[in-house]
């Protein structure tokens, strides 16, 4: 680290840019009253294991990103310090810290983000298979803003924006001005004083969301704008809508939004007003969710094909946590990531002879909103209106294993899920080798691994593997499978019925045999397999194929 970056930054465990402040409450803050963002998500805010204690490491620089050799010194550091779970909400693309493996060996869970470059396919990050990798997923939580045109039309946009003395008076000025990203452009259209609605559907191809929205707050404001209405195919934007604080209004809203409103400026060509009122908090079941958000880093893994990742999805948009002196909405991985790092710690606390992998197994195989039997049918994930949980994309799709591995975390669930799939740690060490290029046999080592999924990145024809199911539930039950086929696939398991007795092995071993009905150089499709037994315990591994007929990579869909 430069003296430069280290003069721009605290020299101690406190960060200068309210990330590690964010994080940290999310895990583990105290319970306070009457918290919100301007009025906006008023309630009481805390951490998920708000009991436990944290012991805090500074691995990353404002300006000097977050070396290796630094991350790696503070895992050792916490190993020395006896913690119990390890969460990292860091990484970037192609990188992984095989490090972490020397704390899964010493019974630490370690919880990484996923990283915040989706929806693009094979970008999630930190994918080693001992961690637990997290997606990002919304809350049934939005801030509905009232947008009212001089036609006596009213819409509904997203914002953060409170404060109603910013603009004074009441209808505005209206222009449209494009996708606002040059200073010519808005000069051009005169947007002095007045609101601007940013819109062009085509740009959003070469330039993502995350990346227009701050260039068009940034533009309209040196302009001298009174407002801003921005058009994108995602609102997982409203971070960014801080930049506008004390200044003038921001607000999201989709394309068909943003066309109505520019049909109304062309039909009343000068006349146009607008008025954007403050944003409201809507909670509950008038809002969808989850979903997987749109930034959320997708599968297949890149590195590890054969690994199934992300494990999880949990709660990382518009999370509202401490920052600085404050409080503050973020959005990203790195939000989730302390979600799942919580429950982890509290399953520490219920399991303490849990291992790191029974752990995540507890985690990703009840990883659902609901996981329906249903009779002579195949199970389903859906959320809690019995809709299947989508995700945002482009354009918005159910939502597959790349985006949120078992599901969306279910922390009740996951305190008593039945069934889990050990490892013993000393296994990863042939993994690790394996990455290294120093061992044979890989690829059959990779499918066998008991993890709580199942990736085949290359189905010629058939392939058989194993997993092995423990016990922690009711010493004596009985479980049926439930098995949701790949499409094109066929799925056998052996045995299909699992007896645990009260004289008998708290562990069972299945073989699955995966056979491929089209010989084709095909995308990758997916299922499930799940063991139930009956009433209580409902068991699920996601499963994603993809069928080959030659050994390179076609198409990742």
């Amino acid at each position: 680290i430069s003296d430069e970056v280290l003069n721009n930054n605290y020299k101690s465990p406190r960060d200068i840019d309210g990330h590690g402040t964010h994080v940290a409450s999310t895990v583990a803050g105290g319970e306070v009253q009457g918290v919100s963002y301007g009025g906006l998500g008023m309630g009481v805010a805390r951490g998920g294991a708000p009991r436990a204690r944290l012991s805090i490491y500074k691995v990353c620089w404002l300006g000097g990103n977050c070396p290796e050799a630094a991350v790696l010194a503070a895992i050792d550091d916490a190993i020395y310090d006896g913690v119990d779970v390890l969460s990292l909400s860091l990484g970037g693309a192609g990188q992984e810290l095989p490090g972490t493996l020397h704390a899964v060996q010493r019974g630490i869970s370690v919880v990484f983000a996923g990283m915040n470059d989706g929806p693009v396919p094979q970008t999630v990050s930190n994918t080693l298979p001992w961690v637990t990798t997290v997606a990002a997923s919304t809350i049934d939580r939005s801030f509905p803003t009232l947008i009212s045109l001089g036609n006596k039309e009213k819409l509904v946009g997203q914002s953060l924006h409170y404060n109603a003395s910013v603009i004074s008076g009441d209808f505005k000025g209206l222009v449209y001005a494009g996708s606002c990203d040059t200073e010519s452009s808005l000069a051009l259209s005169n947007v002095t004083g007045k609101i601007v609605l940013c819109y062009q559907p085509a740009a959003a191809n070469s330039m993502p969301p995350p990346q227009a929205l701050p260039i068009a707050i940034n533009l309209t404001i040196m302009a001298g704008a009174k407002g801003l209405i921005f058009a994108q195919y995602t609102t997982n934007l409203l971070d960014f809508l801080p930049l506008c604080k004390g200044v003038m209004p921001c607000v999201v809203v989709d394309f068909e939004i943003a066309h109505r409103i520019a049909s109304y400026w062309r039909s009343d060509k000068g006349n146009a007003v607008v008025k954007v009122s403050p944003a409201m908090t809507v909670v509950g079941k008038g809002v969808l969710s989850p979903r997987v958000a749109s930034f959320s880093s997708r599968g297949p893994s890149l590195l590890f094909p054969s690994i199934l990742k992300p494990d999880i999805a949990a709660p990382g948009v518009s999370i509202l946590a401490a920052e600085g002196d404050s409080y503050a909405f973020n959005s990203g991985t790195s939000m989730a990531c302390p979600h799942v790092s919580a429950v982890t710690a509290l399953l520490k606390s219920v399991h303490p002879d849990w291992s790191p992998a029974m752990i995540k197994s507890a985690i990703v195989t009840t990883g659902t909103y609901i996981a329906i039997l249903k009779i002579h049918q195949n199970s389903s994930v859906t959320d809690r209106f019995g809709m299947p949980i989508q995700a945002e994309a482009v354009p918005r799709k159910l939502a597959d294993p790349f985006d949120f591995g078992g599901g969306h975390i279910d922390p009740d669930r996951a305190v008593d899920p039945g069934l889990v799939y050990d490892v013993d740690a000393r296994e990863y060490n042939k993994f690790f080798n394996c990455t290294l290029g120093y061992v044979d046999g890989c690829e059959s080592y990779y499918l066998n691994l008991n993890l709580p999924s199942i990736a085949v990145p290359n189905l010629k024809d058939h392939v058989m593997l194993r997993r092995t199911v423990t016990n922690v539930g009711p010493v004596e039950a009985i479980y049926h499978l439930v098995v949701e086929a790949p499409a094109g696939i066929d799925v056998s398991v052996e045995p299909s019925v699992i007896n645990f007795t009260q004289s008998g092995s708290k562990m069972a071993t299945f073989m699955v045999t995966f056979t491929t009905r089209q010989r084709v150089q095909g995308g990758y499709t997916f299922g499930s397999l799940t063991w139930s037994n009956g009433s209580t315990h409902s068991v699920r591994i996601p499963i994603a194929v993809r069928t080959v007929i030659q050994d390179f990579v076609a198409d990742t869909a």
